[in-house]
């Protein structure tokens, strides 16, 4: 699985169980909109450390618990290298 599909699974994940909208996420962390649907579509190839930051930040859990989560099996995980 790609990075930025593991992030949105998660983020989609938190979302369902806080019962928080993806609009109101965006609302929470001054991203825009689109921007925020764009990021949980996978239209990015990987969300910028900042975005990631404000949407973990905003969802309410540490850093820590976010990636403490199936979806981030780094040795499954596909990562693009430069």
């Amino acid at each position: 699985m790609k990075l930025n599909r593991a992030f949105a699974l998660r983020v989609k994940e938190i979302l369902k169980a806080k019962k928080m909208t993806q609009y109101k996420l965006a609302q929470e962390t001054n991203i825009y909109h689109s921007t925020m649907s764009d990021i949980l579509n996978c239209k990015y190839e990987t969300p910028n450390f900042t975005n990631m930051s404000l949407i973990i930040r905003a969802l309410g859990v540490t850093m820590s618990e976010f990636f403490d989560s199936r979806l981030f099996n780094f040795e499954t995980l596909e990562i693009k290298e430069k």
